[in-house]
């Protein structure tokens, strides 16, 4: 009877053990998944009261959608702050800057950026959409 009594308490330990290191690897792989880091982030000059800026807007969305955390789209109005138009030197809006992931300029569009064209680009860089 003691010889049930202690295989049962054991199986009941690796059985504990087991669960708590299946949900801790859970948890690591949250982890994992909420580090990576973005490869390029796409930078918007503009402004919301802008036609062509009002036209890029359903753009950047699409982007931000299909490259998923692959692409950081990053939006500055530059008639309500000025200092995100001064920092990139713009000429004028709307300005796409497109940076690696140290910050250093990759390229620069000014005026209306077609969707397609931002594909193209990213993927000349080797980010590809992930949906």
């Amino acid at each position: 009877m003691k010889y049930f009594i202690v295989v049962i308490m054991l199986v009941m330990i690796f059985i504990s053990c087991g669960k708590s290191n299946t949900e801790s690897n859970k948890q690591t792989a949250g982890v994992k998944d909420s580090t990576v880091k973005h490869k390029i982030e796409f930078v918007e000059l503009g402004s919301v009261n802008c036609v062509p800026c009002k036209k890029m807007q359903p753009v950047m969305e699409s982007i931000e959608k299909r490259y998923g955390g692959l692409v950081k789209v990053t939006f500055h109005d530059v008639w309500k702050d000025e200092s995100a138009g001064k920092k990139y030197g713009i000429q004028l809006i709307p300005t796409q800057v497109f940076l690696d992931d140290k910050g250093v300029e990759l390229f620069r569009h000014e005026g209306f950026f077609p969707e397609e064209e931002i594909d193209k680009f990213l993927q000349s860089k080797g980010v590809n959409p992930v949906n």
